[in-house]
């Protein structure tokens, strides 16, 4: 009889193959998307400036997401001294972390053998690698709903647990100040509420504990309070105006606002059906007609287990689904409680397509290492497809043929802050407009602009534009005060942001001193 391994030494070799798959090419990745650019931006802003409670982007406040994605990224650039590396590691850590997690989980509610299958199912589906090797808040997010489920589950489900409890409230209030819906793992109380009420076996009841529940509220608030406490008393001593909108943006705006009424990203309710879960739950989604039936008759033998996962999975989804804006990875956080609830059926599936497909038994564990080998070689592949950063090249490129002199940004990107290597001015994210561009040269002829080819006739003359190159987006230009064609009066500039990194070779190398 084969001896089994130890679950700490299997939980090691899960957390290694983790730690492989998405650490492939770690050190070749460079930032490529404008999420990569803007939070890789805000941290390193976050090191020159000093400003940890409230994100700069160029300057600016930048009110869409909460800090600690950006703080992380900060601390991991100030230890290594390398922020390409440093974007990554906070998706390395969950990845090796949430392996971790939905082993132990499944080894609990199930057997060791469910654990593995869980784990593995978790590190082979799409999703996970599409997410975990990127630099966005997402892969980051992961990290505290999966605690939360975790510590709820080890209560709720193998309790009273009342220290996992808690450690699973304070994630999710960690969760929340990473991005608004941290507070995700807390619908596995209804249906959990649910399973207790009927009477439900492997659930456990706990009555007569409100002061032990309201705790786990308070530890959840106390934690969102890490951040929130500290930026209220700061604006309540001496907040700007600007900062208190921020405020208002970040707590009301980006949260409930966007929830309810999404001004980007506007998809159907069925979207996350036909245009997510088909691709990105890959492999697992190949299954769920014979997970579906096998699930309800679980659930018709009253099994808590797969009710409390199941349906928490269930009530994600709808979540994103009734928001007007969604996103691909907005339901990456129902995929560890859905591999669980998969994985103690993996076996039974497994025994019967063996049954009738004998071949398939001495194949099939050539298929799983071929397909995780593919992702480990993808890791290195990738970015040597992907290349340098399009804006890298631009941006060095301005810097030579304007001498280093201000270059007014007009409809920029994240990619023209990050990688600049000069002093770059603008007029807002959302407000830097071509005819601000023309009056700031008029009264700064020693500055140039850097004007998108589509929109140069308003205000400039093309014959006069030093052409720079083109990214994904458009062609771009260089125009100096000299190219002014007159036809642009705007009545004023409005509010001016300067912004130069101390290191002009950002990101290669960390901030080292606040900008003067």
């Amino acid at each position: 009889m084969r001896r089994s391994l130890s679950p700490r030494v299997e939980c090691l070799g899960l957390m290694l193959l983790a730690l492989l798959l998405i650490g492939a090419g770690l050190g070749l990745r460079q930032a490529q998307n404008v999420d990569e650019e803007r939070f890789l931006g805000v941290a390193l802003e976050m090191l020159q400036n000093g400003s940890w409670l409230i994100p700069h982007r160029a300057a600016e406040i930048y009110g869409d997401k909460p800090p600690i994605f950006m703080w992380t990224v900060a601390l991991f650039t100030w230890l290594t001294g390398k922020p390409n590396i440093a974007l990554y590691l906070p998706g390395l850590f969950s990845a090796v972390t949430v392996t971790a997690m939905v082993y132990d989980l499944g080894r609990r509610l199930w057997t060791q053998r469910i654990g593995r299958n869980a784990a593995l199912l978790y590190l082979a589906t799409y999703q996970t690698y599409s997410i975990l090797r990127t630099g966005q808040i997402d892969s980051f997010l992961i990290l505290f709903t999966s605690l939360g489920v975790y510590g709820l589950a080890r209560h709720l489900l193998l309790g009273p647990a009342w220290r996992w409890f808690y450690a699973g409230c304070a994630a999710m209030g960690i969760g929340v100040i990473t991005k608004g819906v941290g507070f995700l793992p807390a619908l596995l109380l209804i249906p959990y509420a649910y399973a207790v009420h009927k009477g439900w076996p492997g659930v456990v009841a706990m009555p007569g504990e409100a002061r032990k529940w309201l705790l786990g509220l308070a530890l959840m608030l106390g934690a969102i309070a890490i951040w929130l406490l500290p930026l209220a008393l700061s604006i309540i001593l001496n907040g700007s105006a600007d900062e208190m909108a921020y405020a208002r943006e970040i707590l009301l705006r980006q949260t409930a606002g966007r929830y309810a009424a999404a001004w980007h990203h506007r998809e159907p309710f069925w979207y996350f059906f036909t245009k997510v879960i088909p691709q990105y739950w890959l492999p697992l989604v190949l299954v769920l007609p014979w997970l579906v039936p096998a699930w309800r008759r679980q659930l018709q033998k009253r099994d808590g287990r797969v009710l409390v996962l199941l349906g928490w999975v269930v009530l994600v989804v709808l979540f994103f689904c009734i928001s007007t804006g969604k996103r691909k990875l907005y339901i990456y956080p129902a995929l560890p409680g859905l591999v669980l609830v998969a994985a103690p059926l993996i076996p039974w599936l497994l025994k019967r397509w063996f049954k009738k497909h004998p071949r398939l038994r001495r194949v099939f564990p050539a298929l799983v290492a071929t397909w995780f080998a593919l992702w480990f070689a993808r890791g290195f592949i990738e970015p040597l497809k992907d290349g340098t950063n399009i804006d890298q090249v631009l941006m060095a490129q301005a810097a030579t043929m304007t001498r280093g002199a201000d270059l007014v940004l007009v409809n920029w990107e994240e990619g023209h802050w990050l990688f600049a290597r000069q002093p770059i001015v603008h007029f807002g994210m959302d407000n830097s407009s071509i005819e601000k561009a023309a009056l700031y040269l008029r009264d700064h002829p020693k500055a140039y602009a850097l004007v998108p080819d589509d929109i140069l006739n308003q205000c400039f003359r093309a014959e006069a534009a030093r052409e720079l190159g083109e990214n994904a987006r458009a062609n771009w230009s260089i125009v100096g005060a000299d190219a002014d064609n007159g036809k642009c009066q705007p009545p004023e500039t409005g509010k001016a942001y300067r912004f130069s990194w101390n290191d002009p070779h950002m990101p290669m190398v960390p901030a080292q001193a606040a900008n003067p």
